[in-house]
């Protein structure tokens, strides 16, 4: 018998430099749950968030990350985004909690060209994510 998929199969991990930081303002500013947290010597370094039915990890950046993963505040700017669905009546609520809680929007509420309605923020370490009502139709 094969093993049945978890709901989930892809969990995106982001770096930060204070994850207990990014942590609080994920919940605050996104609405996004925390799920789990590990401590160590210097505060969290790994957390869990639950955007949703979905995970995103958080983990600590360090210099001698084996796989090279540092914060966009280490690297000057970041080369990935987090699209996370948001109903289309709840976006330009969404964005306002978000830029009150500090977030950087980049691209406010708008119709995309693909036919959704979506905006981008960034975060105060400077990860971007795009709030949309694309579903994966």
């Amino acid at each position: 018998m094969a093993d049945a998929p978890p709901p989930q199969t892809v969990y995106p991990n982001l770096t930060y430099e204070d994850p207990k930081a990014a942590l609080e303002f994920l919940v605050e500013a996104f609405g996004f749950e925390s799920h789990f947290v590990v401590d160590g010597e210097n505060g969290v370094e790994h957390a869990q968030v639950r955007a949703g039915a979905s995970l995103i990890f958080l983990t600590r950046d360090h210099d001698a990350d084996q796989y090279g993963m540092h914060s966009p505040l280490a690297l000057g700017g970041t080369s990935h985004a987090l699209c996370v669905w948001v109903p289309d009546s709840a976006l330009d609520g969404h964005q306002a909690r978000a830029e009150a809680a500090g977030g950087r929007i980049l691209n406010p509420v708008h119709d995309s060209p693909a036919g959704v309605r979506e905006y981008s923020c960034a975060d105060p370490e400077g990860q971007v994510w795009t709030f949309s009502s694309y579903a994966g139709e």
